[in-house]
């Protein structure tokens, strides 16, 4: 029997690949026209005027927020500093393919850092269910063709994909600890996601903020682009990290890993559709993998 993986845990955690996948994509076709600390720091600043009507009253002086700011500094880094300007930045230094095939360590390192840094036990399930989802990931990247793996050349931009995979795992087993916020705060999960998203748009402003310091930034405003942005602050900011705090509290967060490796078969499935080429036998197979890893992981 799975283990707190119920039907509604494994659509909260289906939602969130289905979103970055679509961010995968949007990222990259509007990445000649806006730096990507830019469209990171836009894109929150966007979601945090969403969440204005939902939230508004975790700004206020007398908020519990403010005696727990270091915690939510640390989340707003991880996540919508770090976690979402790297990504954006391995889409202009990196091709797509090598993009998501580092992504998908993800489950290692969840596994790593729980064991490393919260003393989270490694069972024979999790590194089998971590075999079988990676080897999905690998299936779609290849396209059923060992050569095309053989032949894959890393770049700088892999680091910052490895980085932004290591930032995300860290940040989902600290959301794994609910004692370690307010309640007030906790139990509303606008109020959290504000929470984090005015520390994280700090840091997103400093590092867009170095971005037009130090390079030749400059933005191709058209309606492309804003319908961009008003997506990703929809779907992938705010939609997605609802959906996923609320399914690590549910499934823990070694599960959950194995969930964000459905993000580039739905890549592969989403950029298929836009070139208008069906999917293939081998994204059956690749989705069977992964979904089989996710039971295994989750069975006691």
């Amino acid at each position: 029997m799975t283990s707190r993986l119920t039907p509604t845990t494994a659509l909260l955690l289906t939602v969130p690949p289905l979103m970055w996948a679509g961010n995968a994509v949007v990222g990259r076709i509007v990445s000649d026209q806006i730096p990507p600390m830019t469209l990171n720091f836009f894109r929150w600043a966007i979601a945090f005027v969403l969440l204005l009507p939902l939230a508004a009253w975790v700004l206020r002086a007398d908020s519990p927020m403010w005696a727990y700011w270091r915690r939510f500094a640390v989340l707003g880094l991880l996540s919508v500093g770090a976690y979402n300007a790297l990504q954006y930045l391995a889409l202009h230094t990196s091709t797509p393919i090598n993009v998501t095939l580092v992504a998908s360590s993800g489950p290692v390192w969840m596994l790593a850092i729980g064991r490393l840094f919260f003393g989270a036990a490694i069972t024979r399930r999790q590194l089998v269910g971590s075999a079988l989802s990676i080897a999905g990931v690998l299936l779609v990247l290849s396209r059923g063709q060992l050569d095309l793996l053989l032949n894959l050349k890393l770049v700088s931009g892999d680091l910052y994909v490895l980085l932004a995979t290591i930032a995300w795992s860290y940040y989902s087993w600290m959301l794994s600890q609910p004692g370690k916020e307010p309640v007030e705060i906790r139990s509303q999960w606008a109020a959290f996601l504000m929470a984090q998203v005015v520390f994280g748009l700090g840091w997103s402003g400093l590092f867009a903020a170095g971005e037009w310091g130090l390079t030749d930034a400059h933005i191709q405003w058209s309606g492309g682009l804003m319908a961009t942005l008003l997506f990703v602050a929809v779907g992938p900011a705010v939609l997605a990290y609802r959906c996923w705090g609320a399914g690590i509290q549910r499934a823990g967060p070694t599960v959950a890993g194995f969930f964000a490796n459905l993000t580039p078969l739905f890549a592969g499935i989403l950029s298929a559709g836009l070139l208008g080429q069906p999917p293939h036998g081998y994204h059956l197979w690749a989705f069977a993998l992964i979904v089989g890893g996710i039971v295994v992981s989750a069975r006691r």
